[in-house]
């Protein structure tokens, strides 16, 4: 282990701007359109829809308001009950809280670590009104049996795709099959606006509400007429710019995730106690995190593993708490929660971004692998 040089900072997230981020923000500048109005906003929102080939896509402030937005379309509320996986990040869980309604918790799988179907049914009540799936880290959800159990139960699916830009489900591009699906665009993301979100669906009512609640309720043919609540959740014409010049290298941005998953897949096989991702026969995984476990067998925990790496330069981040461990979201299903709990506490993500370079891989695997030498 002496023998390993350090690299340099190697951070675990960067924004990659390869294009035309910034002649489309100076136009932005140029003609004095700044703010949530602007023909960038239209085209982001025409253009990303294009490339999911959904019927619409309504551009947001961020990732959480687009839940916030997708919950009020579908006039979720005080009384009803709203299912998400434990196993989240926390946007999904505060969502459900704005609207009144209560945040149901589920397990996840040992494998994908995404919600686990089977142990639904149980949770179900009269009060039931939605369930929200997230494709943790970037591996679709296995979305025909959601779908065919969101049925059974006449609930409507909100697919939160914020880790998922890119991913699909048996050749299906997330966010293409739920009644209402989301993105974020957050600094992190494998497309960035630096803060920002997009609402997305195939239902004409829905985008009509979310438009709605979007634009403080300002009725769309009357303007400064408010029949409802709604809420500034806009995106301004510079974010959507930045996106739209990021969306046409979305496929050289995700081609670059699955080369750096490749080879952390060919240097991390083998080292015992290490659990790489799994990818199912129905998923193409998006790799928004290339994400590990740490089992008692590698001889060092997760934190100790995390430290390690740091001596190196090497940033990660440890894998979200389980909502049901926070103050705010502690439930009455705790004991039914146990995979969340353990996948939770031996993840760790690696770097994944656009720039890192196979040297850079090669070195990671290094330390992890020869720690003891």
């Amino acid at each position: 282990m002496s023998a390993l040089m350090s690299r340099g900072r190697i951070p675990v997230a960067a924004p990659a701007l390869l294009g035309n981020e910034k002649r489309y923000v100076n136009d932005c500048l140029d003609s004095n359109w700044i703010s949530s109005n602007g023909e960038y906003i239209k085209r982001f929102e025409a253009e990303f829809a294009r490339y999911l080939g959904v019927k619409h896509a309504i551009a947001c402030c961020n990732g959480t308001a687009a839940l916030h937005l997708t919950l009020l379309a579908l006039g979720v509320g005080p009384g009803d009950e709203v299912i998400i996986p434990s196993f989240t990040f926390v946007a999904t869980a505060n969502a459900v809280h704005y609207t009144g309604a209560t945040v149901v918790l589920a397990d996840c799988e040992h494998d994908t670590w995404n919600m686990d179907v089977g142990k639904l049914e149980s949770l179900v009540t009269h009060n039931t009104k939605a369930i929200i799936p997230v494709p943790i880290y970037g591996h679709p959800c296995d979305m025909d049996l959601i779908m065919s159990f969101a049925s059974k139960f006449n609930l409507y699916v909100i697919e939160d795709a914020a880790e998922a830009l890119g991913a699909r489900y048996n050749g299906l591009l997330c966010g293409t099959i739920a009644d209402l699906s989301t993105f974020s665009f957050y600094g992190n993301k494998t497309l960035t606006t630096g803060e920002g979100g997009m609402v997305v669906t195939n239902n004409d009512d829905f985008a009509g509400k979310v438009r709605l609640y979007q634009g403080q309720g300002m009725d769309p043919s009357n303007r400064y007429w408010f029949s409802v609540i709604g809420y500034n959740y806009r995106m301004t014409n510079i974010e959507a710019a930045i996106g739209l010049a990021q969306l046409e290298n979305i496929d050289t941005l995700l081609d670059k995730r699955k080369t750096i998953a490749k080879l952390y897949n060919e240097y991390l096989l083998g080292i015992p106690g290490l659990v790489l991702p799994v990818v199912k026969e129905y998923a193409l995984h998006s790799y928004w995190m290339y994400s590990i476990l740490i089992e008692n067998d590698y001889g060092m925990d997760r934190n100790e593993v995390m430290a390690l790496l740091e001596e190196y330069g090497i940033e990660t981040r440890p894998f979200f708490y389980p909502m049901h461990c926070m103050p705010i979201y502690t439930c009455a299903y705790n004991n039914m929660l146990r995979v969340s709990e353990d996948i939770a506490s031996k993840g760790i993500n690696l770097p994944t971004y656009f720039a890192l370079e196979q040297a850079d891989i090669e070195f990671i695997a290094d330390v992890l692998r020869y720690r003891k030498s």
